[in-house]
């Protein structure tokens, strides 16, 4: 992998420097040499299918796991071989793991009488926790008699009571419903701000990290692939997996035809391609290119020359096929095309209108076209 993609964006802030870290189970590498620097104050998040490392790398940083080699460096001070009640880190789990017999309240003092702080201390720390956390009218409650929302914000004021210089989140809104959980997302980077606590959080869920995280480590067989801000991974993916992997992606296979610092042409069996920028490549090469769904327009008629200017070659960026499926979502509608070689597009448009009297509909022949400037072409 591309240094880049291992270290991502480095600075003289970072609070957390994880260096060539790696962990072997038998012959297997679980986390392959992984290095990254993150930034005090951020929301990281390591993003992956099941089985890419993302929760072995966690677990490393909460000292669950003895790495097999690299280093965890935190604040300066090397916690590689720390164990984990000596680390000024704080976990949550999935579970929450809230103990079913103690109040909100003593929930959120637990850790702290545990230290041995003050009690005129832990109640002021624990209303503190109560205030930030909204949790003040259920402070008496148990966790049985609380909302799986208001419990996940009761395990986050027990993480944040120690002021941990590091907080972990496992999958932190896995256990709630849909709904709540895109409620929660941005309660939870509310609070975290609000607190200023550096965090690092695993999720396999790309909408979770998209809304949550400041930077996204996208994972797989235990190396990054890719690092960047939620938007740079979505727009600017710079591998197949990648672009396949965050949100939904049409891939053509193709040749490179022609090849300009400004601007190139590609072949592919549904069509010729243009792409209004240049890349680093040589003609005849085999690409792959990556139009997102909501960037493609979608009409019974073909497209005008000024509808289609940026193309700025006849017939380019343009296919016809027939509509096999409409799926109405609310906010969009989606529809896939199937292509006269057989390909079938996925096309997203919004629905601005109420009634939308032009509406396309099950087999109805339409042309699909786009802007050289949304095409992404990957060569990995």
């Amino acid at each position: 992998m591309a240094d880049a993609a291992q270290t991502g964006n480095s600075g003289n802030s970072s609070i957390l420097r994880i260096n060539k870290l790696t962990k072997k189970f038998g012959d297997v590498a679980a986390v392959d040499s992984v290095s990254i620097d993150i930034r005090k104050g951020e929301i990281f998040a390591l993003l992956g299918a099941s089985g890419c490392g993302k929760s072995t790398l966690l677990r490393m940083l909460a000292g669950f796991e003895t790495p097999t080699s690299g280093a965890i460096v935190l604040e300066g001070e090397d916690i590689t071989r720390m164990p984990p009640y000596q680390r000024p880190i704080n976990m949550m789990f999935q579970s929450y793991a809230l103990f079913p017999h103690l109040t909100v309240t003593q929930n959120i003092a637990f850790g702290l009488e545990r230290d041995g702080m003050p009690s005129d201390q832990i109640d002021a720390r624990v209303n503190a926790m109560l205030d930030l956390t909204q949790l003040k009218a259920f402070a008496k409650r148990k966790p049985h008699q609380l909302s799986g929302g208001q419990q996940q914000r009761v395990a986050l004021a027990r993480s944040l009571a120690k002021r941990p210089r590091l907080l972990l989140l496992d999958e932190p809104l896995g256990a709630l419903d849909k709904k709540l959980r895109e409620q929660t997302q941005i309660e939870l980077v509310n609070i975290i701000s609000e607190v200023g606590v550096t965090c690092v959080m695993v999720t396999h869920d790309q909408e979770e990290a998209m809304t949550m995280a400041d930077r996204v480590a996208v994972m797989q067989s235990g190396r990054f692939l890719q690092v960047g801000a939620p938007r740079e991974i979505y727009e600017t993916p710079q591998t197949v997996y990648v672009a396949d992997f965050i949100g939904n992606v049409n891939l053509f296979k193709g040749s490179l035809t022609v090849d300009e610092p400004d601007y190139v042409m590609i072949d592919s069996p549904e069509g010729k391609i243009y792409v209004s920028h240049g890349i680093t490549g040589t003609q005849g090469m085999a690409v792959q290119v990556a139009i997102r769904p909501e960037k493609i327009c979608l009409q019974r008629t073909a497209p005008t020359p000024a509808e289609r200017e940026s193309a700025r070659e006849d017939g380019y960026n343009c296919v016809r096929g027939i509509v096999k499926n409409v799926s109405y979502l609310g906010s969009y509608t989606t529809y896939h095309v199937k292509l006269d070689t057989g390909m079938t597009l996925k096309v997203m448009n919004s629905n601005d209108a109420r009634h939308d009297e032009n509406r396309l509909d099950w087999d109805d022949t339409v042309y699909a076209w786009w802007d050289g400037s949304d095409v992404v072409v990957l060569t990995q």
